[in-house]
This record gives structure tokens, C-alpha cells and sequence, in this order.
């Protein structure tokens, strides 16, 4: 009898509109899980991290893939997405390079690849380069506009919860709906209430974020962070 292949998935968003888009932490577990399954891998564990940008490798999260990856108590990394992994050309030369000298096998759903044929490794590199160079332009072509925005006297920037943009398209106004949301949250902060509690005291009431969905811990955390 062959042994048990033994995968690690790997979920990451970081922002609350991710939530909306097909990559939110539940969309992307079902889809691992899902792959464990045809690959008739033993799904150990799913690791998270939760509103945490891809900017870099260091993750809490990624450290623990890694550390498995390292001792090789896992064959085969399971992702939803490439970027949910990293969206760097050199991370991700980094991570393959890691991966391969503990013969361990990257597979991402979304894409249909896997590391552990060469031709996957080739288109992998391929996609990478392409997906990088297309941030660029649009960093490149996001910058140009801002600057144009600036220079019109139009403001710059997200709305931040709780206000709305004015109609000179400059000035902030205060949304009482989303003021009281606050009011609320630092409330049950003050009172010693964790992330998540306060999260699920939101839900009860009824309460949504801008976007429409569940309150989760990491959209808490960030409201308490921008909003202080």
C-alpha cells in the first residue's frame, strides 16, 4: 500500500473586500480541500493569515508552512491562488527553490499547477513574471492618475469608515450609521471584549460592514488600528 501523501493548505486575504471577490479565507479552504481530495493527499491542516498583505514572506502564518516544509512533514503545499501565496516574482523563485530542495510539491487550484513536474514549474515561473510586470504597469499607470487627481485639487485616498466624501469631492462628513458602528466597537474594547467577541456582539445586532458582510476579528482589528 503507497503511503499517505501529506498536504498543507495555505489561505491568506488582506483586506474585507476580498470577501466579495471569490478569494475570501472559507472560498479558498473549500477549494483545498476540494484538491486534497483529487490528489487523494491527507489534508493535515489548513493554515491562515488573516488581514496580511503579500508584500513579503513574512508572514506568522507562512513561517509555519515553511517550518513544516523544512522538517518535511508535509509533501505537497495546496494554495487556492498563486497570489494568495505571494505576488512576488523573487519570493516565489524563493519559496520554489525551498520547496524543491525538501521535495515538496506546490499546487495551486486556480492556475492547475503543480511543482512536482517540470513542465508546472516552467509555466509557474512564466505566470509569475507575467503577473508581476501587469502590477507594475497598473502601479505605474494608478500613480500617473493620482497625480493628475492632485493636481486637480481632488482628494486622494480611501474614505476611511465612518465618513463619506462631500460633494466638493474633498471635504469628509461624518455617517452617523457607521459613527455608532464605532461608537460600539470601542465601547466593547474598552470593556476588555477580544477581536473576535466583539466581531460576533457586531453580527448579532444585525450590524455589516461597508461592503455588506460579516464583521470578522482582522476587519475589528483594522478599524481599531485606522480609526484610533
Amino acid at each position: 500500500m503507497a503511503p499517505t501523501i501529506q498536504a498543507i493548505g495555505y489561505v491568506r486575504v488582506s483586506t474585507e473586500q476580498q470577501a466579495e471577490t471569490g478569494v475570501s479565507l472559507d472560498a479558498q479552504a473549500e477549494k483545498i480541500r476540494a484538491m486534497a481530495v483529487v490528489r487523494d493527499a491527507e489534508l493535515v491542516d489548513i493554515v491562515t493569515d488573516a488581514g496580511v498583505s503579500a508584500k513579503d514572506l513574512n508572514r506568522d502564518g507562512l513561517a509555519r508552512v515553511l517550518a513544516l516544509v523544512e522538517k518535511r512533514q508535509v509533501d505537497v503545499v495546496i494554495v487556492a491562488k498563486l497570489d494568495r501565496l505571494t505576488r512576488s516574482v523573487r519570493d516565489l523563485g524563493e519559496l520554489l527553490e525551498r520547496f524543491e530542495r525538501r521535495d515538496v510539491s506546490l499546487v495551486s487550484v486556480a492556475e492547475s499547477l503543480d511543482t512536482g513536474t517540470a513542465a508546472g514549474r516552467l509555466v509557474l515561473n512564466v505566470m509569475a513574471s507575467v503577473s508581476q510586470w501587469e502590477r507594475e504597469v497598473i502601479g505605474e499607470r494608478t500613480r500617473e492618475a493620482l497625480a493628475h487627481k492632485k493636481a486637480q485639487g481632488q482628494r486622494i485616498g480611501t474614505v476611511p469608515f465612518g465618513y463619506a466624501l462631500g460633494d466638493d469631492g474633498r471635504t469628509l462628513v461624518q455617517r452617523p450609521e457607521e459613527q455608532a458602528t464605532l461608537s460600539l466597537l470601542r465601547e466593547y474594547r474598552a470593556a476588555g471584549f477580544s477581536l473576535r467577541a466583539i466581531a460576533t456582539a457586531l453580527n448579532r445586532l444585525g450590524l455589516r460592514t461597508r461592503n455588506g458582510v460579516a464583521w470578522r476579528h482582522e476587519y475589528v482589528r483594522n478599524l481599531l488600528i485606522t480609526a484610533a
